[in-house]
């Protein structure tokens, strides 16, 4: 566990989870020839690049799932809360991956409100997650997921979005 300074901060940070700095994901143009050609041209490979935005949670292109998203939340120089999701409005299916905090940060609710601002922006979805889960993680996945409609249960994308 952190110090009772940082799981002050981190308690204070899950409170502002509507705070959101955006990153754009594409050009206009990227936008236009994914419309046109239904996501086959226009997809920019996001690679190693890591953005840092000037709001206390942020809502960037995924380094490491192309046409994915990140939700992060910074403290100072830490990221005290990330994940990795995308959504399809066309099937009302939203996913998430890769839901990371560090130690020090955990249990103050960071995740919890990281997760539920992502499901107020996007209403009317069905959450879930691509892969099993670890036998350490069950009891957060039941946690975060009671009264979730999914409630993050394991579901492949749909044929709408990239596979991650």
């Amino acid at each position: 566990m952190g110090s009772i300074e940082e799981r002050e901060e981190a308690l204070a940070l899950a409170a502002q989870a509507h705070d959101v700095g955006w990153a754009a994901d594409s050009t206009p143009w990227q936008r236009a020839l994914r419309a046109i050609s239904g996501g086959k041209w226009g997809r920019r490979r996001t690679g190693w690049t890591v953005i840092r935005l000037d709001a206390p949670w942020q809502d960037t292109p995924s380094s490491e799932r192309p046409g994915w998203r990140e939700r992060a939340a910074n403290l100072a120089d830490d990221v005290a809360f990330a994940v990795d999701y995308t959504v399809c409005a066309r099937c009302q299916l939203g996913w998430v991956e890769w839901p990371y905090t560090p130690k020090k940060y955990q249990r103050c609710g960071l995740a919890t409100a990281g997760l539920e601002a992502l499901r107020l922006e996007h209403p009317g979805l069905s959450w879930h997650t691509l892969g099993g889960h670890f036998q350490d993680s069950l009891a957060f996945w039941a946690s975060v997921g009671a009264g979730v409609p999914g409630g993050y249960q394991q579901r492949e994308t749909c044929q709408h979005v990239p596979e991650g």
